[in-house]
């Protein structure tokens, strides 16, 4: 299993263009559907890495949820990507000590036997 990281978001990239005058400012304001990645992306960068659509899709799958809101499918997206990230960064720890570039199934392991956090995922692998 081959993984490649991303380099994470900084809170700077997730800010609103800061404008100098007021006349200046009513040109270069960002709605809240442009910062959090909601809006139609003709062109421009996500912020979610995930399919939208397809998380939505599985969060109805499970029979307590009716309706999912965008919001509570980004940041549900969002979670999930610094999840996989903070683990496969946990796991290329293990592998770097290998000395090797490419994760494997045992370092993922490690992680998980190693971090308290991850506990719940004991034995899911098997």
């Amino acid at each position: 299993m081959a993984a490649t990281l991303a380099s994470p978001v900084t809170h700077t990239e997730l800010e609103p263009d800061r404008c100098g005058s007021e006349e200046e400012s009513r040109g270069c304001a960002k709605t809240t559907e442009e910062m959090t990645g909601l809006a139609a992306t003709g062109g421009h960068s996500r912020l979610s890495k995930l399919p939208l659509a397809r998380i939505k899709a599985l969060m109805k799958t499970d029979p307590d949820v009716s309706l999912a809101s965008q919001e509570s499918v980004f940041i549900i997206a969002k979670a999930t990507e610094l999840f996989v990230e903070m683990i496969a960064k946990d796991a290329l720890v293990y592998a770097q000590q290998g000395k090797r570039k490419t994760l494997q199934r045992k370092d993922l392991d490690n992680a998980i036997e190693a971090v308290d956090e991850f506990a719940f995922l004991e034995g899911t692998l098997d």
